[in-house]
């Protein structure tokens, strides 16, 4: 199994999510956050000031896939989340070791 981290521009989660369930991704959590990277924030006016935002708004997605699917799953987020402009976001993929639907009691990918 393996856990997919994806960083998103907030306006793409709609678009990334219908895109994931087409592809047969049953389920994710979804949180907002702020960061920075590579633009390290930018400037703004507010009532004739100017104010800098070093934090980004963004949209952290969690998707736990069989390894089969981690692929596909990765380049489906790219794909839909890219804007080809600067901010689109990062994905990381990691190794799951074991997962357990608390209801139930599967357990691994029985659980996903």
């Amino acid at each position: 199994m393996k856990l997919i981290i994806a960083a998103i521009k907030p306006f793409k989660l709609e678009e990334v999510r219908e895109a994931l369930t087409s592809i047969g991704v049953r389920g994710m959590m979804v949180t907002e956050i702020k960061g920075f990277g590579s633009q390290s924030g930018h400037t703004e006016i507010y009532r004739g000031a100017e104010y800098a935002v070093n934090f980004v708004p963004k949209v952290k997605l969690e998707i736990v896939v069989p390894s089969s699917m981690a692929d596909q799953v990765v380049e489906t987020i790219a794909s839909t989340a890219k804007t080809d402009k600067i901010g689109d976001g990062k994905i990381f993929v990691l190794d799951v070791q074991s997962a357990l639907r608390v209801r139930t009691g599967e357990t691994n990918e029985d659980a996903i």
